[in-house]
């Protein structure tokens, strides 16, 4: 009999690890630049509509990476359409939670998942030279982000006195002093916004924009230009922009913990724990424009506690069960008793699922088109032919282990 158990168990267990090992393997095919396995592996269907959201966030990004941005923006705003709200909760996927584990609800985004949706629309309207409906993306990020800048002071209670005075100024008066969302906004959203609405000469809109980013990167000297030519009126000449995306975003693992508890006995409750990346440099020239290190862990350190609380929870009344079925006096006590110790074993894991192939860091660096400036940019002999002379232009980079992978875009 406890043979059985054993095995059951070690069975469970095996399958609570499945996660990881799956984004692990997501994680290695984008290094490797194997995009559309990366797609197909991690994909219950081909079709959009059929997809859960981790599963749309994760095709999305591949199909941009293999420059099919028109798809890779459809399955995008399928995402949107899902998600309209990254903050609400239900009753019912709570009682599910507890009943069978969170890995059974479907993957709930991070706040920072829905505005990186957006900061790839743009990247992927941009790319096809769709100037009016990035503008549109834009404006549905800036309606997201002012009601994720009330949901987060909901989660930050611990925080209250440092956000609640500023608060209020920052969503009506649109003033500078950001910092206090550094690691939640998004600044490389806000900044690709400001470019946007520069070199489209829209001035008014431009200095709201590089405000914000400003104000959440304070020492970064590259926006202070731009928000210049902005209070000036003055459209930049001859100007690059890289945005340089390093390394990988956290992933989470399933730890375990045990409490002996009276009566009860021993109860063994799951919770996880970030792993960080060790892989991202710093490119040359460059200045910090967004850690996704912080902005994940700012969000993810507000959940945590609720996490835990919710899985010892669980794990207590799982415990009571398999106790009050193994000391019934019914005959079938030993079976009812492994029945319950599968449950509580199968119900009890934590979930690890994030946007895992989101990067580490995001870098920008801010140069005039000359042909010297333009070798400092990246190792790549195509990138100076590529550039249009007499104009502003975009490049996106993404760099992993063995692939760097980088995009050209001429803006007005």
């Amino acid at each position: 009999m406890r043979k059985i158990i054993c095995l059951c168990l070690f069975a469970l267990y095996g399958c609570a690890s499945s996660t990881q090992t799956h984004l692990d393997t997501l994680q290695n095919n984008f290094s490797n630049a194997d995009f559309e396995n990366a797609t197909s592996d991690f994909s219950s269907d081909t079709a959009p509509e059929k997809q859960n959201n981790l599963e749309l966030l994760i095709n999305g990004i591949a199909l941009f990476h293999e420059n099919k941005f028109k798809e890779s923006d459809s399955v995008f705003e399928e995402f949107n359409k899902r998600n309209l709200s990254s903050t609400n909760s239900s009753v019912t996927r709570e009682a599910t939670g507890l009943l069978l584990g969170q890995s059974v609800n479907s993957y709930k985004p991070y706040m920072m998942d829905s505005l990186f949706v957006s900061y790839y629309q743009i990247w992927d309207l941009l790319a096809l030279q769709d100037f009016e409906n990035a503008r549109v993306v834009i404006n549905q990020s800036y309606n997201r982000q002012q009601q994720m800048s009330l949901e987060y002071k909901k989660l930050i209670e611990n925080r209250k006195q440092e956000i609640e005075p500023k608060l209020q100024e920052i969503i009506d008066k649109n003033t500078s002093d950001w910092l206090v969302f550094n690691d939640i906004m998004n600044p490389a959203l806000m900044y690709l916004s400001g470019i946007y609405f520069l070199t489209n000469c829209d001035f008014e809109n431009a200095e709201t924009y590089l405000k914000r980013a400003s104000g959440m990167v304070p020492n970064n000297t590259f926006i202070k230009q731009d928000l210049d030519l902005a209070q000036k009126h003055q459209k930049p000449q001859n100007i690059v922009w890289q945005f340089t995306e390093t390394g990988f975003a956290p992933r989470l693992r399933e730890q375990n913990a045990g409490i002996f508890l009276p009566t009860i006995g021993m109860i063994y409750f799951s919770f996880s724990e970030p792993y960080f990346s060790q892989m991202s440099v710093q490119p040359k020239n460059s200045q910090m424009l967004a850690n996704v290190d912080a902005m994940f862990m700012t969000e993810y350190n507000e959940y945590r506690t609720n996490e835990i609380l919710r899985s010892y929870t669980s794990a207590v009344s799982k415990a009571t069960l398999q106790a009050t079925m193994y000391n019934s006096h019914s005959s079938n006590a030993p079976l009812f008793g492994i029945l319950s110790s599968i449950y509580t074993v199968s119900s009890s894991n934590a979930d690890v699922r994030t946007w895992a192939i989101l990067p580490q860091y995001i870098y920008v660096t801010r140069l005039n088109t000359t042909k010297s400036n333009l070798k400092e940019l990246i190792a790549n002999d195509n990138i100076e032919s590529e550039l249009k002379p007499n104009t502003n232009n975009l490049i996106y980079v993404r760099t992993v282990p063995n692939i760097i992978d980088t995009k050209i875009i001429k803006l007005k």
